[in-house]
């Protein structure tokens, strides 16, 4: 992206939810609502691991009325007789699991489901939602926009931190990823793009049904959906790596220029940061006004809600390797993405004929406040709260973080840490310990304690050595 609660303990709230609403369930009910993050408590959800998402949607942007199917496929981590999906509004209309109908109720955006038979740990089962309804905005405690978000001939579904459950239902934390097939029928002569790659469009009766599959894991908050009408261009990187990228046409001008540096930048990225992660990249442009950030790092191709820039491009295809592939485990973890990211643009930079690293984290260390005024409030890892999540010492902080690392380990080792963290975590999650653990065992011969304590952890600006 370029931007504690006193609770009642899940299994007393499942129990007292099931001895109120169902008789005859038996078992316990597991499934915790939430899985104890320290920004957004409620979010995710215990009890299981969803492996594949199977979603169909229809949408008409002229009610602004969404029908959704989900499907969705888990693997049980404890025994199960009551778990949770995360929804935020729309109505449910039909809970399935396992092909019998399953009893349910909704406790804000908490979608409590009671299969007819009990899970048990290990098994694999299906559960199958339908609902419908005018999905929502939401709008995050920075300020910032998210979920379904209407636009001037469509709609973008964003989902960074939590926006996704307001189009469909699932495990909404970054640590549970999953593959995807996402269907959506659309008015005739709109347009779907969505994450992955496209594999079937069809019209019938006067709608158009695109299907979208991702094969590699991928977090909810980076799932998307454009609705609109955009000028599609298809093409092949290095002879191996599809390429789409879809603008909507009032931006057409003002993007293009940037935007044919898609190639250039993702060769760049997988000589810095090692081979490109997934299936195919690209980017979306639409008109999307007032959003708050200037970009999401959407798995594949990210969007922009209006023209970027270079710096932009750079920074949201570098969220590829760090962000889609390897995904922060919490959202306190969110530095290992925004903090890599933003570094990508200073190297970019330096590769480029432009400032180096170097003399970017010298102004900012000396005048960065005149620019980025909070930028000492707090340590990257421990962002102050959900409003300050997406905030300049996450960013900026995060990435002098890494520069301090590589002043300490010299380039050659540097820039293997990069590439082999990129690699031995790949398609998979990591948190703030695994990091240090990994710089730690990759530079023995180092002490980063001084490091870990000041700029990582500490509060204020730190000392310049």
């Amino acid at each position: 992206m370029s931007r504690p609660v006193r609770r009642v303990p899940a299994a007393a709230l499942c129990a007292l939810a099931l001895t109120a609403c169902v008789s005859g369930v038996h078992g316990t009910p597991g499934g915790a609502e939430g899985v104890h993050d320290p920004y957004f408590p409620k979010a995710g959800n215990g009890g299981y691991d969803v492996t594949h998402y199977a979603l169909t949607l229809s949408y008409d942007p002229g009610s602004h009325h969404l029908t959704g199917n989900a499907v969705i496929t888990a693997r049980a981590t404890q025994d199960l007789s009551a778990f949770d999906l995360d929804l935020k509004g729309l109505h449910v209309d039909e809970v399935t699991v396992a092909g019998k109908r399953a009893r349910f109720n909704r406790t804000g955006q908490e979608l409590t489901v009671r299969p007819r038979d009990d899970l048990h740990r290990g098994k694999t089962f299906r559960t199958e939602v339908r609902y419908a309804g005018s999905p929502e905005t939401i709008t995050d405690p920075d300020g910032s926009k998210e979920g379904w978000l209407r636009t001037a001939d469509g709609a973008l579904a964003l989902g960074q931190p939590v926006g996704s459950m307001a189009w469909f239902p699932g495990d909404h934390q970054p640590a549970d990823k999953a593959s995807y097939d996402i269907a959506v029928t659309v008015p005739r002569g709109l347009q779907v793009v969505s994450n992955g790659e496209l594999r079937s469009e069809s019209t019938a009766r006067g709608r158009t049904t695109f299907r979208w599959r991702t094969a590699e894991p991928m977090a909810s908050f980076v799932a998307t959906v454009a609705i609109g009408r955009y000028d599609i261009t298809r093409t092949t990187i290095a002879g191996h790596l599809p390429e789409y990228t879809a603008v909507d046409p009032a931006r057409r001008r003002a993007s293009e220029q940037v935007l044919a540096k898609i190639p250039e930048i993702t060769r760049w990225g997988e000589r810095t940061f090692g081979p490109y992660p997934f299936s195919s990249t690209g980017a979306v442009v639409d008109r999307a006004d007032d959003l708050g950030y200037a970009a999401l790092e959407t798995q594949n191709r990210p969007v922009f809600p209006g023209a970027p820039d270079t710096g932009t491009l750079v920074h949201e295809l570098a969220h590829e390797w760090y962000g889609d592939s390897v995904t922060p485990k919490s959202w306190q973890d969110v530095w290992l993405s925004e903090g890599f990211a933003t570094y990508a643009e200073w190297l970019w930079q330096e590769d480029h004929g432009g400032r180096t690293a170097q003399a970017t984290f010298d102004a900012l260390y000396d005048h960065g406040e005149r620019t980025y005024a909070d930028l000492w409030s707090f340590p990257p890892a421990e962002p102050s709260d959900a409003a300050h999540l997406f905030e300049d010492p996450v960013y900026q902080r995060g990435a002098m973080v890494l520069h301090k690392i590589r002043q300490k380990v010299g380039e050659d080792t540097f820039r293997a840490i990069v590439r082999g963290w990129a690699a031995d975590h790949r398609h998979g999650v990591a948190d703030t310990a695994d990091f240090t653990a990994y710089v730690e065992k990759k530079a023995p011969d180092k002490n980063f304690d001084a490091i870990w304590s000041e700029w990582l952890y500490g509060e204020g600006r730190p000392d310049r050595p």
